[in-house]
């Protein structure tokens, strides 16, 4: 993660910074729809839209996305308003951020969605286990991203961006040895509820939708239940007794969301094996939300992915 999200977003001046949100029209008709879910998203990580902007294009701009038309467009929006941050609805490469920082002049921070959702993680970590797989995720997000301030050398010959990605390599993989640790507590955890013959229900769903207030309200959890985006990233479980006196564990998880990262992924597998090691799933939606046939279908889809379209 980029030392300029932060200062983005935590303003201490009690304002709320604002940004622009950036999409491509490509025929789909999910362009607004995309665009209103980004702005929810900037809501959740303490931002508030202040424009947005759409090109009309089937196929994205190799260098800055958007083209150089719409980013001169985007240059003079940004001065108008004094903003500081752009917010793209996709994952751009390094390049594209570096070209786009640059042709937007000033001290305009660009920043992506996986970016943005990565911030979110960060904000709503709680347990030990949520805080090292975020770390992890940002490190395998912005380690491609690491870009040479120099080619100063160091005592051992190596550049500082070298010393800089081995530390990277190294933390990384101190992160999936103690993820890997604590996955393996988790199985043992699994191992005894399967030996005590309790069924295990997964409650899955899009951000959002419901599932810890599901949780709270069938037993009393007591769960944080907002109305944020990935307000829950840590699955809690509890016991609940159905009608016919049978006891049965339910575990609330983390929410599903369009274009999830792949990185993000990896780095929660082990959170979300909560949900393919279940012997059934609970597959929530809000039916209030005018999204919710769209959100129902990109949860099926997630869960499909996962390998627990069968339950």
């Amino acid at each position: 993660m980029r030392e300029g999200l932060e200062a983005v977003f935590r303003a201490e001046d009690g304002e709320r910074p604002r940004a622009i949100l950036v999409g491509i029209d490509d025929g789909s008709g999910e362009t607004e729809q995309m665009l209103d879910e980004l702005s929810r998203l900037l809501d959740t990580s303490g931002g508030e839209t202040y424009a947005r902007l759409i090109q009309a294009r089937e196929k994205p701009d190799a260098r800055t996305y958007i083209g150089s038309g719409k980013i001169e467009e985007l240059r003079e929006l940004c001065e108008s308003g004094g903003v500081k941050a752009v917010v793209f609805d996709t994952e751009l490469s390094p390049a594209q951020i570096k070209n786009i920082e640059d042709d937007l002049g000033g001290d305009v921070t660009v920043i992506d969605r996986s970016m943005l959702i990565l911030d979110i993680f960060a904000l709503h970590a709680v347990t030990d286990e949520g805080k090292i797989q975020v770390e992890l995720a940002q490190l395998q997000y912005s380690s491609p991203r690491l870009v040479g301030r120099g080619t100063e050398m160091s005592r051992q010959g190596e550049t500082k961006l070298e010393t800089d990605r081995r530390r990277v390599r190294a933390r990384m993989a101190a992160l999936r040895r103690e993820l890997d640790r604590i996955a393996r507590e988790r199985e043992l955890r699994r191992y005894a509820r399967k030996r005590s013959g309790i069924m295990t229900v997964a409650i899955a769903g899009y951000t959002n939708a419901g599932k810890s207030t599901l949780l709270n309200y069938l037993t009393g959890a007591g769960i944080l239940a907002e109305d944020k985006l990935f307000a829950t990233l840590d699955p809690t479980t509890r016991k609940y007794a159905l009608p016919d006196g049978t006891e049965i564990l339910l575990t609330d998880t983390v929410g599903f969301i369009r274009k999830l990262p792949h990185h993000l992924v990896k780095a929660f597998h082990s959170t979300l094996e909560e949900i393919t090691q279940a012997d059934a799933i609970i597959a929530l939606s809000d039916a209030s939300d005018p999204e919710c046939e769209a959100e129902l279908k990109v949860t099926t889809g997630l869960l499909e992915e996962l390998g627990a379209g069968d339950k």
